[in-house]
């Protein structure tokens, strides 16, 4: 009788889950130095240390820090995504989401847009960055932007991109020395104030 061979797919399933047990591992190592680091001054060594891999194991699976940014970033859009959350429409709950996001992301981002002229290879991952907060800007206001016509529309979704960009977030929570509730107030107040600007029945298109 014939017997099949499961032990070696067996044996494939686990290296395949291993493998992507380590590049998890590595990932989530880079990560935390991302948010405590600059990225020029993260080495690949200090990375594969964290992990618990060796540096060949890291440049194998990513290639190298460019690689493991690359990924990483897949990683922290969906942390952004959940962290803002859906509240499309209550301005006071999609404002603490961003705050909450910024909280967590934003001294890394604001390390990386620093440095953004000296490494080409953090424009391709800050221009996602940029796109992507304009997209969630458009979601999360889109009940107050769909009033407009697409010129004003434009225009309009141009100031809450930087009513809640994270240089405005700098200017008060760092610069500024404000607590996340008094910055939360401050960039309501922006936002609410560009919503009723630019919806007012009387304003000239």
């Amino acid at each position: 009788m014939k017997l099949k061979p499961a032990p070696r797919r067996y044996t494939q399933t686990a290296r395949a889950q291993s493998a992507e047990d380590t590049a998890r591992r590595i990932l989530e190592a880079f990560l935390e130095r991302l948010m405590t680091d600059w990225f020029d001054e993260i080495t690949l060594d200090r990375v594969a240390a964290d992990a618990g891999v060796t540096v060949q194991t890291v440049v194998r699976r990513f290639g190298g820090k460019e690689g493991l940014l690359t990924n990483a970033v897949k990683i922290m859009a969906v942390q952004i995504r959940a962290r803002r959350g859906e509240a499309v429409g209550d301005i006071g709950s999609v404002v603490e989401g961003i705050i909450d996001d910024y909280e967590a992301t934003g001294d890394a981002v604001i390390r990386l847009l620093a440095l953004e002229p000296r490494h080409p290879a953090l424009k391709e991952v800050l221009d996602f960055g940029r796109s992507e907060h304009r997209d969630w800007s458009s979601t999360a206001f889109g009940e107050a932007l769909s009033k407009l016509n697409l010129a004003v529309r434009n225009r309009a979704l141009d100031a809450l991109v930087v009513n809640t960009d994270v240089y405005t977030w700098k200017l008060l929570r760092r610069d500024m020395g404000r607590s996340t509730a008094e910055t939360a107030a401050i960039m309501k107040c922006l936002v609410e104030a560009t919503i009723g600007e630019f919806t007012k029945p009387n304003r000239k298109h």
